[in-house]
C-alpha cells in the first residue's frame, strides 16, 4: 500500500478585504522531500506556509500529514500538536539562553536523552564546542544553524522555513545552504522552503512550486520547471530574457533568424519567442557577412555592440539589431568585450527558445 504524503494541501484559499491572496492553492510532499514554494514578494507563499503552520486559518481548503487532517471544515488541529518544525530568517534565538539551552527549548524526556539529541544535533551541524555560548556570540551562519538545530530537536515530521537564508551575508550562503539540506536529508523530514530567490531554490528543492497572484502557475522538478517554463513570466522569473516578436503564419513564424515552428499558433497570432542571453551565439563579421545558417541555429542576424561588461564568470554584451533596432543581450564566458559599435552576428540555439502568445505585463506579476 503506497503511504500517504507527508503534507497534503487541498484548495487552500485565503483572502484579507475581500482581496484573495491565496487562490485555491494545492500540493503535495513526501517524506524526505524539499519542495520550494517560489515566488516574488506579495505573490501569497509566505500566507500558504502560516497556515499549513496553524498560525493563520484558511477560509476554505483541507490539510493534511499523514493522511491526517489538521485543518478542514470541521476539524482544526493546534499548531503545537501538528509535529511541525519552523524556521524563520530572523533566526528568533533565545538570547538569554545559552546554544544548548536553545536547541534543547522543549524538548521532552529524561535529562540524559535531551543533552545526547543537544549533542548529536551540534554536531551534526558543526556546532560541537559551541553548547556553553550565547546567540550573541556567535556569526550570522552559526546562529542560523543553531535554530536548524533547535528545529530539528523534536525530530519534526515537517519543517517549514520562510526565507530561512535571506539575512546572511551573500559569501556564506552556498555553503549554509548545502549543510542545512544535508542535515535536513539526514533528519528525513519533509521540507517546504518559501524563498523568492531562484538559485535558491534551484540548489535546495526536489520540486518548485512557482507562485504569482495567490495561484500555483508550475510545479516540478527544478530542470523542468527551468527548462520548460509555463509563460513567459516563468521564464523571466529564473534568468534574463531576450524577446523577439514575430506573427505565426502557417504554423512558422518568419524571423531575422529564420522561420520559427509555432504550431497550435492561430495563423495572425502575435508570438513572443524567448531565448536566454547565454543561448545566443556571437561570430564575426566578414566584410558584411556572417557565418552561414545551420539546422540547429538558424539563420544569423547583425548587431552592433551597444555595450560590454564583464561580470566575473561571464561577460553580457548588449547588441543593437540591425533589423529594427531592438535590443537582445548575449552571456559569454570569460573576458569578451569589444567596443562599442563593433558589428558582429548573433545565431540562436533553436532548441533552447521558447514560443508563447504575445501577452503584456506578464514578467511584472
Amino acid at each position: 500500500m503506497t503511504p500517504a504524503p507527508r503534507l497534503e494541501v487541498q484548495s487552500l484559499t485565503r483572502s484579507f478585504g475581500g482581496k484573495p491572496v491565496v487562490d485555491g492553492v494545492s500540493l503535495t510532499i513526501a517524506a524526505g522531500q524539499v519542495t520550494c514554494l517560489l515566488g516574488p514578494s506579495g505573490c501569497g507563499k509566505s500566507t500558504t506556509l502560516r497556515m499549513i503552520a496553524g498560525v493563520e486559518l484558511p477560509d476554505t481548503g483541507r490539510i493534511l500529514i499523514d493522511g491526517a487532517e489538521v485543518c478542514g471544515p470541521s476539524h482544526i488541529t493546534p499548531p503545537e500538536a501538528r509535529g511541525i518544525g519552523m524556521m524563520f530568517q530572523d533566526f528568533a534565538l533565545f538570547p538569554h539562553l545559552t546554544v544548548a539551552q536553545n536547541v534543547g527549548f522543549g524538548l521532552k524526556g529524561d535529562r540524559v536523552s535531551r543533552a545526547a539529541r543537544v549533542g548529536e544535533l551540534l554536531e551534526r551541524v558543526n556546532l560541537t564546542g559551541y553548547g556553553d555560548k550565547h546567540p550573541h556570540q556567535l556569526s550570522g551562519g552559526e546562529q542560523q544553524r543553531v535554530a536548524l538545530a533547535r528545529a530539528l530537536a523534536p525530530r519534526p515530521r515537517l519543517m517549514l522555513m520562510d526565507e530561512p537564508f535571506s539575512g546572511l551575508d551573500n559569501r556564506l550562503r552556498d555553503g549554509i545552504r548545502d549543510t542545512t539540506l544535508a542535515v535536513l536529508k539526514e533528519e528525513g523530514a519533509a521540507v517546504l522552503l518559501v524563498t523568492h530567490e531562484p538559485d535558491e531554490a534551484l540548489r535546495m528543492a526536489d520540486e518548485i512550486a512557482l507562485m504569482r497572484g495567490g495561484r500555483i502557475v508550475q510545479s516540478g522538478s527544478p530542470y523542468h520547471v527551468y527548462m520548460k517554463p509555463a509563460d513567459k513570466a516563468a521564464a523571466a522569473f529564473f534568468s534574463d530574457i531576450n524577446v523577439i516578436k514575430g506573427i505565426s503564419r502557417g504554423a512558422l513564424t518568419p524571423t531575422p533568424f529564420g522561420d520559427f515552428l509555432t504550431p497550435g499558433h492561430a495563423d495572425g497570432a502575435e508570438v513572443e519567442i524567448i531565448i536566454r542571453p547565454q543561448h545566443l551565439k556571437i561570430d564575426f563579421d566578414r566584410a558584411g557577412r556572417g557565418p552561414n545558417p545551420t539546422p540547429q541555429d538558424g539563420t544569423p542576424a547583425r548587431g552592433r555592440v551597444r555595450r560590454a561588461r564583464f561580470l566575473g564568470r561571464e561577460s553580457l554584451i548588449e547588441f543593437e539589431m540591425d533589423y529594427d533596432g531592438s535590443t537582445l543581450t548575449a552571456a559569454v564566458p570569460g573576458v569578451f568585450l569589444p567596443k562599442a559599435e563593433t558589428p558582429l552576428w548573433l545565431m540562436i540555439r533553436r532548441d533552447r527558445c521558447f514560443v508563447f502568445p504575445a501577452r503584456r505585463g506578464l514578467t511584472d506579476q
